[in-house]
């Protein structure tokens, strides 16, 4: 299959970037598999949401890296960006943990929503390991292609950029660290914000001061961790 029969539904830079991916047989197998779970059950984000991390910031705008691992598998809750919900779904135990951290680091008050759209709109890439997720069943579209797929996207960060602040919260995320070239990024490290870890070590982090520390001494904007 030739790059010219091949145009995802994804924002310019990072189809540019990612084409060799998109022709891989493993992601050929991989759309196979995902035409099959929307014939027989609900499958969440909406199509046009999967890859809304990669079309929120663009490669070029990248400068910090959140990584999460499955879609929320609720109604209404996944929205293509890892811990995110949209504006008027409740906001899920993890987030809300994040958003006390960021309360408790930074003084902003925990906002009556949950997302985060604000952050990847200032290059802040959430990037869930698997894109997709069945309907009420966690973990349903794991090991199907999509972690090969954005262990790419994170390599390609790690290869063509410098100076990424990569935030990696839990024993799955900090897996990643494999992927990235610690002589050329930044990584910080904590327990998962999840309320059966929060307590071990991601509250007290203050990675969103660190972060922004870490901009400030490269001349870079901050982030606004704020989200109204």
């Amino acid at each position: 299959m030739s790059a010219s029969n091949v145009n995802p539904q994804i924002e310019e830079s990072w189809k540019k970037v990612l084409m060799d991916e998109f022709l891989a047989d493993y992601f050929i197998s991989l759309k196979s598999f995902l035409f099959e779970e929307k014939r027989k059950y609900s499958i969440y984000p909406a199509g046009n949401k999967i890859f809304a991390a990669f079309d929120h910031t663009p490669f070029d705008a990248v400068r910090v890296v959140i990584i999460g691992q499955d879609p929320y598998h609720g109604c209404g809750q996944a929205h293509g960006l890892c811990f995110s919900v949209p504006q008027d779904i409740t906001k899920p135990p993890s987030l809300i943990n994040i958003f006390k951290e960021i309360r408790d680091d930074l003084g902003y008050e925990i906002p009556a929503g949950g997302n985060l759209e604000q952050w990847a709109k200032q290059g802040v890439l959430l990037l869930n390991a698997t894109l997709t997720v069945r309907a009420n069943t966690a973990g349903s579209h794991q090991n199907k292609g999509w972690e090969q797929f954005t262990d790419a996207a994170i390599k390609k960060l790690s290869e063509n950029k410098t100076g990424l602040v990569f935030l990696l919260w839990g024993n799955y995320a900090i897996a990643k660290k494999s992927l990235i070239d610690t002589s050329r990024h930044y990584i910080l490290t904590a327990a998962h914000p999840s309320p059966l870890s929060a307590h071990r070590g991601f509250f007290g982090c203050k990675h969103f001061s660190k972060t922004n520390e870490i901009l400030r001494k490269q001349e870079n904007v901050e982030i606004q961790w704020g989200t109204e």
